[in-house]
């Protein structure tokens, strides 16, 4: 291993060399031409646009603290991520979204940042996120990395000299209020419980804080702000790395009234993800960042753009509007949600999924792009959620819902582990949660205002709660999963000795085979890209069912949501000849005209026009 750096580190060199010189020649033809018109600057030298790549991408996330730890000390850390990228390589996929590795005291597990330009300890080196990266690049994976830019830590010094005086030089970076009457300046709530201001004695005023106490929300109003998280980000692309992940990016633009929000039944705080998203100015501050960062590289961009509607999506990822790639929107996450938001055992309706799916599908078509995603670090595990984690049908719910997302369009996302079918944990009692969303929310609402009874809170977070998605990767059926040598840093799902790497990368008919099948079709397969989508029967409870349509050629995917039998009446021109069945998650060929689907069956067949 030792020779291995050193030579690494020779030809990292070497190649350094190679991409300072081509970067600055790219830089001045650039200036000249982005005057004039940025897309036009990406046609003349292919670099940015590279025919939009992203689109034909399957991304993965690693949750770094959870995927796998390298020197047995119990967290997950970037050597261990590098040995395991020829797991991903096998896989297929072609970009990884890195969740915080940078330098934090982990109120919120890394989204907590106290220096933007090193890394965690506990994650290794900046030595070892070269090393990773440059690996990855080797195997043509790439990496993108999580940009958190609407808060900081409490511990960052920007905040810590900002809470010193009123006249400190950093005072303004952050949101600092009087208060009225001995209470909060208003009643803006904070997504992790609670109000979203915190009382700081030094200076007798508030600072705002959207998520925990230890998060102060930067104020992108200074210039000066704007101007360090240009810096950082130009740092961190120089490096190398292939892009952001933006983190809760639309809601950087506070309304600079700061008056009171709606309070709507079962919240004690203003609804700030509904009147805070999307603020005055945060589409004048993400093209700043495309004009000032972005565009002078080789990017992808995805952002995390909670409480979006379409119209806004249009402007954040628009094709012609120098602002994203991508985004991410929960309006199908947030479905189950019940009078105290997330904190419910509520099933997903199957007619209200699909109805909010088509809205995405059908009205970004032409105009912009959409991600898709089931799970990520934040929601609970899909097969949990959406499909039946029991034992009889895990695996073929899994499969299902993995056929259902992947032939959509957008650009897909498998969270770790979604390609093995994990599933939620069962956690007994309140300690053995680490997250501080979790926690604050049992407080506030069990232990402070008894709006909910302790055993149903519990259930509710074993069903919600982001600590599901946490747990640490199932590698083996080894001790701790073959995560660590260590004592693993959250519990582990004790149905790890079922459900792993080892057990499933060599069989042909395990979750991780048919993900593989699924992520290499959709580079042969222009229709998964390319085609329009077009839902079929949208009040059936039990069958999502779509086409996707381009030019001569058509797919039809159909889904069964439930367990039980479902009939579904094939349209006759898949009836014809020139159909063939691509992938589907029960044996059997040949299409009927009426199929009687078995529990949570899914099917994609292709249809060839005749010109």
């Amino acid at each position: 291993m030792h020779f291995r750096i050193i030579q690494w580190k020779l030809n990292i060199r070497k190649e350094n060399r190679l991409k300072r010189k081509t970067f600055f020649n790219r830089q001045k033809a650039r200036r000249v031409l982005f005057a004039q018109d940025l897309y036009a600057a990406e046609a003349a030298d292919g670099v940015i646009m590279e025919s939009k790549k992203w689109k034909q991408s399957v991304i993965y996330q690693i949750y770094p603290r959870s995927f796998m730890d390298g020197n047995g000390d119990g967290v997950g850390d970037l050597t261990g991520i590098a040995s395991k990228l020829d797991y991903l390589k096998d896989l297929g996929i072609d970009i990884i979204w890195l969740s915080p590795i940078y330098k934090s005291p982990n109120e919120d597990n890394g989204y907590d940042i106290s220096d933007y330009q090193d890394t965690m300890e506990e994650f290794g080196t900046l030595e070892d996120f070269d090393y990773l990266l440059s690996e990855a690049h080797a195997r043509g994976i790439k990496i993108i990395m999580d940009l958190v830019v609407n808060h900081t830590s409490d511990e960052h010094p920007w905040f810590v000299e900002s809470r010193k005086s009123k006249t400190n030089h950093y005072r303004d970076y952050y949101i600092w209020k009087e208060g009225k009457n001995g209470q909060p300046p208003n009643n803006w709530g904070s997504y992790f419980s609670g109000s979203a201001w915190q009382y700081d004695e030094t200076t007798d005023m508030y600072y705002l804080h959207l998520f925990s106490k230890k998060q102060p929300d930067l104020n992108w109003e200074l210039p000066k702000v704007r101007d360090e998280v240009y810096k950082m980000m130009t740092w961190w692309c120089d490096k190398g790395i292939d892009g952001f992940r933006m983190d809760v990016i639309s809601l950087i633009s506070k309304d600079q009234s700061y008056a009171d929000l709606p309070v709507q039944e079962g919240n004690l705080y203003g609804n700030v993800d509904r009147y805070l998203a999307n603020g005055p100015r945060v589409h004048e501050f993400l093209k700043e960042i495309n004009r000032k960062v972005l565009f002078k590289y080789d990017l992808v961009t995805v952002g995390e753009t909670t409480g979006v509607t379409i119209e806004e999506a249009k402007k954040y990822a628009g094709f012609n509007t120098n602002e994203l790639n991508m985004v991410f929107q929960f309006e199908h996450v947030n479905l189950d949600n019940g009078i105290y938001g997330k904190w419910t055992d509520k099933r997903v309706s199957l007619v209200e999924l699909k109805k909010v799916m088509n809205k995405w599908q059908t009205e970004l078509e032409g105009a912009a792009w959409n991600s898709l995603y089931w799970n990520n670090h934040d929601q609970p595990r899909a097969v949990s959620r959406f499909g039946n984690d029991s034992e009889q049908y895990r695996v073929i719910s899994a499969k299902m819902l993995a056929t259902c997302l992947h032939m959509m369009k957008g650009t897909p996302y498998i969270y770790q582990g979604e390609e093995l079918g994990m599933t939620n944990n069962n956690f007994d009692k309140l300690e053995d949660f680490n997250d501080v969303e979790i926690k604050n929310a049992y407080r506030e609402l069990v232990e402070e205002n008894h709006l909910i009874a302790p055993d149903d809170m519990i259930r509710c977070i074993n069903k919600r709660g982001r600590d599901n998605a946490r747990t640490p990767m199932h590698w083996s059926n080894t001790e701790n999963a073959g995560f660590t040598t260590g004592a693993p840093w959250i519990k582990i799902n004790p149905n790890y000795k079922d459900i792993n790497a080892g057990s499933q990368i060599h069989d042909e008919n395990s979750v991780f085979s048919y993900y593989k099948k699924l992520v290499h079709m959709r580079k042969q397969e222009p229709l998964m890209v390319e085609g329009t989508f077009h839902l079929r029967l949208p009040d059936r409870e039990d069958i999502f069912a779509y086409e996707r349509i381009i030019k001569n050629e058509k797919l039809l995917v159909v889904c069964n949501f439930t367990e039980k039998e479902a009939a579904f009446e094939v349209p006759e021109d898949y009836l014809k000849q020139n159909c063939k069945k691509l992938i589907g998650n029960y044996s059997g060929e040949g299409l009927q005209k009426i199929m009687k689907l078995k529990p949570y069956e899914t099917f994609v067949y292709k249809q060839s026009l005749i010109i």
